[in-house]
């Protein structure tokens, strides 16, 4: 008996996703890794689109000009390059997206959490977040825009009021409760088993406990700590996730990151993802972060 293989691995979690956003998701993916244009070009919207990587700054403000992106780079790929999802979570309104891009579209693996926004079933606006240490600092550097043209403006504005209540309440608790250095407050949001994870940092932290106590020991440290700000909401009422603005203690260095919230039917967090650029700290700061995942 054949088998047909699969053009990528079957690998998304759709767990925290309606059936309408996996199934866009999954189109959008298939045709990107078939390097199929014009059928790529079909998920976004003609009549208003931002894409931007955030963590090279590179901002694409039309359909037009990204098509242009995807004329210049599809052609070269090899059969091997493929773009697939690991994990969906939201609707079809807006949803936070784990994804990779393996070595051959780019010089090298990115795993990626991206923050979309949709209407009338496309593409609106689409955030990338990576961390440039997994890539490779040193080609992350010789791509990444000039410090005096980096974007600023992420377009939040261009797409307010996608992600759903709970979504939104979730997360607005949430980052006042890192606002006001209150790690019980910020556990209280979360379920008695919960995941929390940086990819940056490569830790992961177990159980609800545990998390309070983590949260009570770098709050104050990373980025997305003390300081930060919220600065757009995804998805929908099984999750989603939330970009933000770096503490003032980083503003010249990682300026911006995205937290993905897997919910559960009560609306806590059962799981948390964030990711953010390593590649703009030293070696002794990732370091010095990494140890406070230890007790």
């Amino acid at each position: 008996m054949l088998y047909n293989k699969p053009l990528f691995p079957e690998v998304a979690d759709t767990t925290h996703a309606t059936e309408k956003a996996a199934a866009f998701f999954h189109s959008f993916f298939t045709v990107k890794s078939q390097h199929d244009i014009g059928a790529t070009m079909e998920h976004f919207s003609q009549e208003k689109l931002t894409y931007i990587d955030a963590i090279l700054g590179w901002l694409f403000d039309s359909h037009g000009v990204l098509k242009g992106v995807f004329e210049q780079y599809m052609p070269q790929w090899p059969d091997t390059a493929l773009s697939y999802a690991t994990r969906i979570i939201g609707d079809e309104n807006s949803a936070l997206v784990a994804f990779t891009d393996t070595p051959e579209l780019f010089g090298a693996e990115i795993r990626i959490l991206g923050a979309i926004d949709m209407k009338d079933g496309q593409i609106i606006r689409w955030v990338d977040y990576w961390d440039g240490r997994h890539f490779g600092a040193e080609l992350a550097a010789q791509l990444r825009t000039p410090a005096d043209d980096f974007p600023m403006d992420f377009k939040e504005a261009t797409a307010k009021g996608n992600a759903s209540a709970k979504i939104t309440g979730v997360a607005n608790k949430l980052q006042a409760a890192i606002t006001n250095n209150d790690a019980k407050a910020a556990a209280e949001l979360f379920t008695y088993d919960a995941v929390y994870e940086d990819m940056t940092l490569r830790s992961q932290v177990l159980g609800n406990s545990a998390i309070e106590r983590y949260l009570g020991r770098v709050l104050t440290e990373v980025p997305y700590g003390v300081g930060s700000t919220l600065s757009h909401v995804v998805g929908g009422d099984m999750g989603g996730g939330y970009e933000w603005k770096s503490s003032p203690a980083y503003s010249a260095t990682v300026k911006h990151g995205v937290t993905a919230l897997e919910l559960d039917e009560d609306g806590q967090i059962s799981r948390l993802t964030t990711v953010w650029d390593g590649s703009m700290i030293s070696d002794e700061n990732v370091k010095a972060l990494m140890v406070l995942s230890l007790e």
